[in-house]
């Protein structure tokens, strides 16, 4: 009984003692990555990376959905015809006449059928200077993400969360994000469709 004793006191020595040696390491040694992880970042102090040098000469401004605030670029100030009461002084029905010259010939509604969307859709025909929602809800122009949002709920919940749409400078804070119109004609949404860029064996062959 003694001895077996004494033999199970031997076998637990020889344990503790090679548990000891085997975790010796040297200073850059880990056991493990986390521990790795641990000892490298005690003494991190952080970097400072930031996306506003990137921004360039883009008017930026601050906008908050759903608890997700980022910038967007100012849209008013880029709208060449804008402020539209300088032409629109009375509410559309007024100013509708054959003697009158018809404006914005250019544009043509490749958005959704005629039955479905027309101008007054979106814009408002007593106030142009503004959107409307479906309800008739006034949306300035510098937030008209709000209008495609009705009815690409999907996409806009993506674009909110920095999934959908183009970052502007990088990832880094502070985010800026494109909206809808900054990358889609309002009018006619959809992109072209376009053939991917040929490899040109001749054009390598000439640059060597």
């Amino acid at each position: 009984m003694i001895k077996s004793f004494k033999i199970r006191q031997f076998v637990l020595c020889l344990l503790v003692i090679f548990i000891s040696f085997s975790c010796k390491h040297k200073e850059d040694e880990y056991h493990s990555i986390t521990d790795k992880i641990a000892a490298k970042s005690k003494n991190y102090k952080g970097v400072s990376v930031s996306s506003e040098a990137f921004f360039g000469d883009i008017d930026l401004i601050k906008i908050s959905e759903d608890g997700q605030s980022f910038l967007i670029p100012e849209r008013k100030g880029k709208i060449k015809s804008y402020a539209c009461i300088e032409c629109h002084t009375k509410p559309l029905k007024q100013m509708q006449s054959k003697d009158l010259k018809k404006a914005h010939w250019n544009i043509r509604i490749k958005h959704a059928d005629a039955n479905t969307m027309n101008c007054i859709t979106c814009h408002s025909s007593n106030n142009m200077n503004d959107l409307h929602s479906l309800t008739g809800a006034k949306i300035d122009f510098n937030k008209s993400y709000k209008l495609c949002s009705q009815c690409h709920t999907k996409q806009f919940k993506d674009w909110k969360g920095g999934a959908h749409g183009k970052q502007i400078g990088g990832w880094a804070p502070p985010r800026a994000s494109l909206t809808c119109v900054n990358c889609h004609n309002p009018h006619n949404p959809s992109f072209s469709s376009k053939w991917p860029a040929r490899f040109n064996i001749q054009k390598i062959k000439e640059r060597k």
